[in-house]
């Protein structure tokens, strides 16, 4: 049996990075002897080692380091995190932008193979120059949508579902999870963040982290929009809808803003929604976005001041959402949830290398995150 020598400060990093106890980990068989190691009285095996990897989703490599190292976001970090918030990247979060950086290079690849164009809309507009209102509907163009595109629809779920085919079909692969993968243990802290964009000419790829309001994803989407317009990849939190101290964010900012509530439109609808007990929900239902989305625009424009809107703020996180806005609300099926978590572009494109020979089904199985029959079952329902 052969024993790995592990420094008993990356076992101690490693159990804390991943937030869970010693007595947790322990109640896998494989790892009964924690506190052995923890102790230097007896190192692990190989195979034991591993599975402490894959418990504490700890990239095998950091283990045999003779330090815990710094992790670093790969992507700019536009988070508004509360004062002396000094902590490191969970290990969900690294995990899941890693898997979305494998997809978004996979799909790269394969858009060039078959001889696909860049996408002329990424980094079509710069953040110095550019009017938020021109972007804005240039971006309204790109989807082929109406300026006031939300209005008909009924309900914030539908709005996101059809922003998201808009979007899908203007060539950027879009995801939505609340937890990592498929692992319903993982869940993906939404006061962490909201989500983030990887910028490519290719394969844009935004992510959006469901465990968010249904409403509020909606902003997250047009937020991410903005940067593929913008060409700047990006992870943000938008605490208090607020970007951070950053151009390019507050250019995203506004211009998502002004393409979810133009501010002509707003002001033709505020001063009959004042006469309501509620003008923020009211406005809110007309466009499909958060009363939160409504109250801080009003803020931007003058109509309100910062007392009021952050009155109103505390507000509504003390009480619960409207029904038509709760997330998860109807319990999809598992196959629908892989339309939101895989999408439904991306995976035609790998089952379509797939029946072509591009790839073997071991590589359709790590990108998609589907094996066996289920994969061949999900593949099987988005052809049908």
């Amino acid at each position: 049996m052969t024993r790995v020598e592990v420094d008993r400060r990356i076992l101690e990093w490693a159990i804390k990075r991943s937030g869970k106890s010693v007595d947790e980990l322990k109640s896998r068989q494989t790892l009964r002897k924690i506190d052995e190691w923890l102790a230097g009285e007896l190192d692990p095996t190989l195979r034991q080692l591993e599975d402490l990897s894959r418990a504490t989703l700890t990239p095998f490599g950091y283990l045999m380091l003779s330090e815990p190292p710094k992790e670093e976001l790969p992507v700019p970090d536009y988070r508004v995190l509360p004062d002396g918030d000094l902590r490191e990247p969970s290990p969900e979060l690294m995990s899941t932008i890693h898997t979305m950086q494998r997809r978004q290079n996979w799909m790269r690849e394969y858009l060039q193979d078959i001889g696909q164009d860049e996408l002329p809309f990424v980094n079509s507009f710069d953040t110095t120059f550019e009017d938020a209102e021109k972007v804005a509907q240039e971006m309204r163009n790109v989807l082929n949508l109406k300026r006031l595109w939300a209005k008909s629809l009924p309900n914030w779920n539908q709005a996101r579902g059809f922003l998201k085919e808009a979007m899908e079909d203007a060539g950027i692969v879009v995801v939505f999870n609340s937890v990592l993968g498929n692992n319903t243990h993982r869940k993906l802290d939404v006061e962490e963040f909201r989500g983030f964009v990887l910028t490519d000419v290719y394969a844009p790829l935004v992510f959006v982290n469901s465990n968010d309001s249904i409403s509020a994803q909606i902003f997250t989407l047009a937020h991410e929009f903005a940067h593929i317009v913008y060409g700047e990849s990006g992870i943000f939190d938008l605490r208090h809808l607020q970007p951070s101290d950053n151009k390019t964010e507050i250019k995203c900012n506004e211009t998502a803003a002004e393409f979810l509530v133009p501010k002509d439109e707003l002001l033709n609808s505020w001063y009959e929604a004042i006469k309501t007990s509620n003008p923020y929900e009211k406005i809110a239902r007309q466009f499909k976005v958060s009363e939160i989305v409504i109250a801080r625009r009003a803020l931007d424009l003058g109509l309100i001041v910062e007392d009021e809107f952050f009155a109103f703020y505390r507000d509504y996180l003390a009480r619960l959402e409207d029904t038509d806005d709760k997330r998860g609300s109807g319990g999809p099926t598992f196959y629908t949830m892989q339309n939101y978590r895989i999408g439904k572009p991306f995976a035609s494109a790998v089952n379509s290398a797939v029946k072509e020979g591009r790839i073997l089904y071991s590589e359709a199985f790590k990108l998609t995150g589907l094996k066996g029959t289920t994969f061949d079952k999900y593949m099987k329902r988005i052809q049908d």
